[in-house]
């Protein structure tokens, strides 16, 4: 996300849409009753003196509309504001949709603006410039690709080998199983975006030696780990056992997915995490958090500045955590709120 213009007088910030995952951002930022501008197209007004019905065409306008209604789209990745029109040329107090994609702007006017939601569109402009990671799931029979976005882990395609059977001859892995993942690949990959290959057994390591004969320059960044299993499970597995690599903790959702599991251990040894909405609250009050976790949810839902002050006052991290993934699964069981802590209270 690019920050295009800021107007204190007005509460407002202009923003550019960058990447897919600013359309998540936006998401946790806007709220009903907030004012967002952009431009759109809207049928043309008719005259008066017109007697019969006729089809306008469309016009490109910029309109403000008074937000009713967000929704979110993961599967074609596409934010969409529904309201009513308080500021443009025509149609004033009628009903307009707004849908954005990448390289769209908008201006967002909000009567007060939360402090997390200022870090939120902090973050969304930091994290633009990170890479997304691919992996690549896979055993001798089936391979799994998938994406890690910024607000979690998306499937984007699963290949057979095609190695079971009597009908079944074997055939070059470059030509054969392993050029199929590449062909999936080709599309998916961007310059210096890390690829990640898992699995059990040794098929992973045959495909980067595959995929380096196939484009040396496109697979430069390879990064081959074990795991118990295949699958989503393998990549959830590899994520949940810290990562395996300073690529994967570059992630936002790898730190997420790590500060969870970190809590949960705690919380299972009666050690220092806690959780809900009262005990945190006593904690970070005390100064005991260190690390506070909210999921973005909660965040949409309730005001939480009081207590994101609170610990960060105390030089303690707020982590916001996804709802997307299996962390923030796991998080949303809790309340969706938890603290690691420093010392027991």
């Amino acid at each position: 996300m690019r920050i295009l213009g800021e107007d204190a007088g007005n509460n407002s910030i202009r923003v550019q849409v960058e990447t897919d995952e600013d359309l998540w951002h936006l998401y946790n930022i806007i709220e009903t009753e907030d004012l967002v501008t952009a431009s759109t197209t809207r049928r043309e007004e008719k005259s008066a003196d017109k007697l019969r019905a006729e089809k306008m065409e469309k016009k490109r306008m910029t309109l403000g509309i008074r937000i009713k209604k967000i929704e979110f789209s993961e599967d074609d990745l596409r934010l969409k504001l529904l309201g009513t029109i308080e500021t443009g040329p025509q149609d004033i107090g009628q009903h307009h949709t707004l849908i954005f994609e990448n390289g769209d702007s908008l201006t967002i006017q909000k009567a007060k603006w939360r402090a997390t939601q200022i870090e939120r569109v902090q973050r969304a402009v930091s994290e633009s410039k990170k890479p997304r990671i691919v992996f690549v799931s896979l055993d001798q029979d089936e391979a799994t690709i998938a994406v890690l976005r910024q607000f979690g882990l998306k499937e984007i395609a699963t290949v057979r080998s095609g190695r079971s059977g009597k009908q079944y001859e074997e055939k070059p892995s470059v030509d054969g199983y392993h050029g199929e993942i590449h062909s999936k690949l080709k599309f998916l990959l961007e310059p210096n975006m890390p690829l990640v290959l898992l699995g059990p057994g040794f098929e992973k390591e045959t495909l980067a030696e595959d995929l380096k004969k196939i484009d040396p320059d496109a697979y430069k960044k390879i990064y081959v780990y074990h795991t118990g299993q295949s699958g989503m499970v393998g990549i959830n597995e590899l994520m949940k056992a810290g990562m395996g690599a300073d690529v994967l903790r570059e992630s936002s959702v790898g730190v997420e997915i790590e500060a969870v599991e970190q809590l949960m251990t705690e919380i299972a040894k009666n050690g220092l995490g806690t959780y809900g909405p009262k005990e945190v609250m006593g904690a970070a009050l005390s100064g005991a958090v260190d690390k506070l976790l909210i999921l973005d949810s909660k965040l949409r839902e309730t005001d939480m500045d009081n207590i994101v002050r609170a610990v960060e006052s105390q030089k303690g991290s707020v982590i916001v955590v996804s709802g997307q993934h299996d962390g923030g699964k796991e998080l949303a069981a809790l309340g969706g709120m938890g603290a690691i802590l420093r010392y027991h209270i």
